[in-house]
């Protein structure tokens, strides 16, 4: 928080600006007369209120909202005058890092790119989060920076993994590495453990499943997570039994992430371990509770971003497809599918998708005891 240990007419002057306030205004605020105020701001550094009246302006400053004392230190910092915490040097004249204000544009541009992000508005995002990750070098942040540029990172390497760039030096992988180290180094283990979990999201993407699974099992019962997160790994560890050929104990551990997200009140990663459950039962040769469960995922989502429109109708084209009857509807899904990949740049369920047909393709003419057979193994 703010604070002064001396007042000027220039911290008085910046602290009415910080509040949007009148001279007028300003005064009634601290109960002073107007030609007082007005003595302020025509001295500026060369007149100091009396001790009662710094004892007002303590008490306005520290009453002030988190955004006013932020509009404060930078009215002082363009006004060339002394940080308003004690014993630093002009906030204009640090080097080469960032000042208040640089902070507060910086912390918006990640907010507005993770809502870019959930709508694959990829382009938007990524010009966010580059302005800033190529602003500062690490050497010139403080913790608050360094917080920052590992938030920013992080961002980086959801954009990339979304986009399917997950190995190589500038893959999903790269950026979250990076980020952990940086998390690591300002001591923040539950980032840390995160970050941890987002490395295993990349090594299943990327067809490591023992790997993965190694990974999502000790992270399910990682004390640095959150109770949600825990239940995120547990539910993917059921994704990498499913996908390693066990789908009755995927449905297992699935189901108990689905009674963990019900328990914790979180509708969206329900709804997303509704989808996942829809294919594990798919994998057992249950499509009556695989239909079921990818009809109350595509019914209880709160979200609607493009992403999960690809992943719902997959699954759904993928169940379709598993019996001869609505063969036709499976292959329209995933066409639907595939055509909205292909428009927001989503290459890895591009690959899926493509993946599944050319399986449906290979099957075509196929035995039907031989289909089956590959479908209980995929």
């Amino acid at each position: 928080m703010a604070t002064v240990h001396h007042w000027t007419g220039l911290e008085a002057r910046a602290l009415r600006l910080a509040l949007r306030m009148s001279v007028r205004t300003f005064a009634e605020h601290l109960g002073v007369a107007v030609r007082t105020v007005s003595k302020w701001e025509k001295s500026l550094a060369a007149t100091a209120p009396r001790p009662d009246t710094q004892a007002i302006l303590d008490t306005a400053l520290l009453r002030a909202d988190a955004a006013a004392q932020l509009r404060f230190e930078v009215n002082l910092a363009e006004a060339g005058g002394h940080d308003a915490r004690a014993g630093e040097a002009p906030m204009a004249a640090a080097v080469g890092g960032p000042r208040a204000w640089e902070y507060e544009s910086w912390t918006d541009d990640l907010d507005r790119a993770a809502v870019a992000l959930s709508r694959q508005d990829f382009v938007f995002a990524d010009d966010l989060l580059r302005r800033w990750l190529s602003r500062f070098r690490p050497v010139e942040l403080d913790d608050k920076g360094l917080y920052l540029l590992a938030r920013s990172t992080t961002l980086l390497g959801d954009l990339r993994r979304d986009r399917g760039t997950v190995l190589g030096p500038l893959s999903a992988r790269r950026s979250y590495a990076d980020a952990r180290s940086v998390f690591a180094q300002l001591h923040i283990p539950r980032r840390v453990a995160q970050l941890d979990l987002c490395q295993a999201v990349v090594a299943e993407m990327s067809d490591q499943l023992d790997s993965a699974a190694r990974q999502y099992a000790s992270l399910m019962v990682d004390e640095r997570l959150s109770r949600r997160d825990r239940a995120r790994a547990r539910l993917w560890v059921g994704t990498v039994l499913s996908k390693n050929g066990d789908p009755g104990r995927a449905v297992r551990v699935m189901g108990s992430a689905v009674r963990e997200f019900e328990d914790l009140a979180e509708p969206e990663d329900w709804s997303v371990a509704q989808q996942k459950l829809a294919l594990a039962h798919r994998g057992t040769g249950d499509l009556t509770s695989a239909l079921h469960c990818i009809d109350v995922a595509r019914t209880s989502g709160v979200t609607d971003s493009p992403l999960q429109r690809v992943r719902l109708d997959t699954a759904h084209g993928h169940i379709l497809l598993s019996d001869p009857a609505t063969l036709d509807d499976g292959l329209r899904a995933l066409d639907s599918a595939g055509s909205t990949a292909a428009t927001y740049g989503l290459s890895h369920q591009l690959r899926s998708i493509e993946k599944i047909k050319a399986v449906q393709g290979a099957d075509a003419g196929r035995p039907a005891d031989a289909v089956a057979d590959r479908e209980r193994r995929t």
